[in-house]
């Protein structure tokens, strides 16, 4: 045989390559499966044109062989096979691709997708192999050759005896070392898993010769050594079929085991695209949310296929992360991919993929608010947090676009609405969108504010995610009604006259009300209100930080005494009995008067959910009047 150098400087790349270019070594069976299969399409692909090809598509396959006594894993086809110049052309010259020669030679007119565009693939073999050989025979030719190498020193080429057309790969596995367990690319087992993982969905049965025990043909209790042959692969991938195709069952199945759900999922979304970039997508909502969802372990992400390879577990650049809780594949033969076919250019066809992906997610979502109501309540009890921080995150880029997905508690038999149908409901004279923030409902519910409010008629959002309030503040308006929080001390919904009237009232106890902020020291404002009803205090916040948003930011990691804190108000019922009280002690005993500020303020804290800074201190106050 000749021994030849390759044409390029093949150290330096060929070291790149082995070291840089493919982060897992497992990467390798992908690529020789992915040209064998792009040969066996060149052979199909002629077969259509030249009646001298005289093979029937059933009957072509790959073969892999593990030898353990060996070390030797071959990959066999019955494809094209090469020429002795193919053969110098594709792997003496490193990035030379004969299959993107053939995707430009045939143009539009070929009917096969071809997989390998770039033809450095092949060489990620020597991650596992300290020798390479290929045999090969031209279909249509008498002669067969082939090609070694142990690596980037050079290759030798010359002729062999082979009695089929096709190609045979030999890698000669390297020996263990301490840090890498070569041998396991020699396991049946583990071949099985790779196939299933990476080249499921090749066009062609990926074939092994796989060996079991088996009962003994008329014997009870002997057993001999069965060798039989095993597709690995499926080869139909399940998004390629038509929707009316497939039986729920199986879209089930498929979700659940590819997904390890236990359970079925919520809805099932198929897409299929046309025109500036064509790909397929089968996309899954769960009805549960995975355990690990809000983990840093959790990964979110759509399996990545190019003509039904698959080219990344998760790629995460196709879900937005307010849709991240969506599983499912997308196939595209149109993606400009790297030259290790396992990184992606970040270009116009994965962000147009991306964009359509996300429109369709939210359009089906839609569909289900619309039609299928409980069946959406259910669903947004698992993931309405994550379209919640959609709303949040980005300084609001997103809002526009999740808005309408939202649902909220409403103070109307505490059923979820959306923010249109609030708006629809709205009273004609009702200028602003009511919520009120808190724990839970009930909390929520007997806050004195909400119960002035929902005196006068006005429904009134309950907000109970940490995350809720922060939102709305990011929406700022929907459908040009602006969100008010009935806790807040600029929401007075009493005529003007009344307005006046208390002012006066609150100007004349000026000094009483001093007083009592003083006596205090934990509000920013003491004063009488009149929208209480039977209640004789409340907490009011002054500004854009609320008591809620206050507790949630000090919950926070790493908040501390100097984390934002919100302006807080005492607002007292002047029509309570307990302002005639105040009125008396600040003429007769200022002492006193201080004592019931603090007892006033503790209360209030207690209605509104606020944690009292000294239990002790109240109890003490209490025990005193009494």
């Amino acid at each position: 045989m000749r021994k030849k150098q390759f044409k390029t400087e093949s150290q330096k790349l060929l070291d790149m390559m082995i070291n840089s270019i493919y982060t897992h070594k497992e990467i390798f069976l992908r690529e020789l499966i992915s040209n064998a299969s792009d040969a066996i399409d060149k052979l199909y692909f002629r077969s259509l044109t030249d009646d001298s090809v005289n093979i029937n598509k059933e009957d072509y396959f790959i073969r892999l062989t593990p030898n353990k006594a060996a070390r030797t894993l071959t990959i066999t086809d019955n494809g094209c096979g090469m020429s002795a110049e193919e053969l110098e052309r594709n792997l003496g010259t490193i990035a030379k691709s004969g299959s993107f020669d053939f995707k430009n030679e045939n143009g539009e007119q070929s009917e096969v997708d071809i997989i390998g565009q770039f033809g450095v693939g092949f060489y990620s073999a020597f991650m596992v192999a300290q020798r390479i050989t290929v045999r090969t025979r031209r279909y249509g030719d008498a002669t067969a050759y082939v090609w070694e190498s142990e690596g980037a020193d050079g290759y030798r080429i010359g002729e062999c005896e082979k009695e089929s057309f096709g190609t045979e790969i030999i890698l000669y596995i390297k020996e263990d070392t301490e840090d890498e367990r070569y041998s396991e690319f020699l396991d049946e087992y583990r071949i099985r898993g790779l196939v299933r993982k990476y080249s499921d969905y090749i066009r062609y049965p990926i074939k092994m010769l796989v060996s079991s025990r088996a009962l003994k043909e008329g014997t009870e209790d002997e057993y001999e050594d069965v060798v039989s042959d095993e597709v690995l692969n499926s080869m139909v991938p399940l998004w390629k079929r038509t929707q009316s195709e497939v039986t729920e069952e199986e879209y089930n199945s498929f979700y659940t085991e590819k997904f390890f759900d236990y359970a079925p999922p919520a809805k099932v979304i198929t897409q299929r695209s046309e025109g500036t970039v064509s790909f397929t997508s089968l996309l899954f909502i769960p009805s549960k949310t995975p355990f690990n969802y809000y983990t840093k372990d959790f990964e979110r992400g759509l399996e990545l296929y190019s003509s039904g390879v698959m080219i990344m577990q998760k790629c995460a650049d196709l879900l937005p992360d307010y849709f991240g809780f969506v599983r499912g594949v997308v196939d595209s033969a149109d993606l400009s991919l790297n030259i290790s076919r396992e990184l992606l250019q970040h270009d116009r066809q994965l962000k147009l993929i991306a964009k359509a992906i996300e429109k369709k997610i939210k359009s089906e979502l839609e569909k289900m608010l619309s039609n299928e109501r409980e069946k959406y309540e259910k669903l947004f009890e698992e993931f309405g947090i994550q379209l919640k921080y959609g709303v949040y995150s980005d300084y609001g880029m997103h809002k526009d676009t999740l808005k309408d997905l939202l649902l909220f508690h409403s103070s109307n038999e505490r059923k979820l609405v959306t923010l249109k149908e609030y708006v629809e409901g709205m009273k004609e004279e009702q200028k602003d969108i009511y919520y009120a923030s808190g724990e839970t409902l009930d909390r929520i519910e007997m806050l004195p504010q909400v119960e002035a409010v929902k005196e006068r008629g006005y429904e009134v959002l309950y907000l109970t995610d940490d995350v809720d309030e922060f939102a709305l503040r990011i929406l700022g308006e929907y459908d040009g009604k602006g969100f008010k929080n009935v806790t807040a001390e600029a929401l007075d919904l009493s005529t003007d006259e009344e307005k006046a009237a208390l002012k006066e009232k609150n100007d004349a106890a000026e000094a009483m009300l001093n007083a009592m902020k003083e006596a205090i020291g934990k509000v920013s404002a003491v004063r009488f209100t009149t929208s209480l009803k039977n209640h004789p205090v409340c907490l009011s916040s002054e500004g854009e930080l609320s008591v809620e948003m206050e507790k949630i930011l000090k919950r926070m990691p790493g908040a501390d005494e100097n984390a934002p804190q919100a302006s807080v108000v005492l607002e007292i019922n002047l029509n309570h009995p307990i302002a005639e009280k105040l009125f008396g002690l600040f003429a007769t005993d200022t002492e006193k008067l201080s004592k019931y500020a603090k007892i006033l303020y503790s209360v209030a804290c207690l209605i509104g959910g606020v944690a009292i800074d000294d239990p002790k201190e109240l109890t003490t106050l209490i025990t005193e009047l009494m």
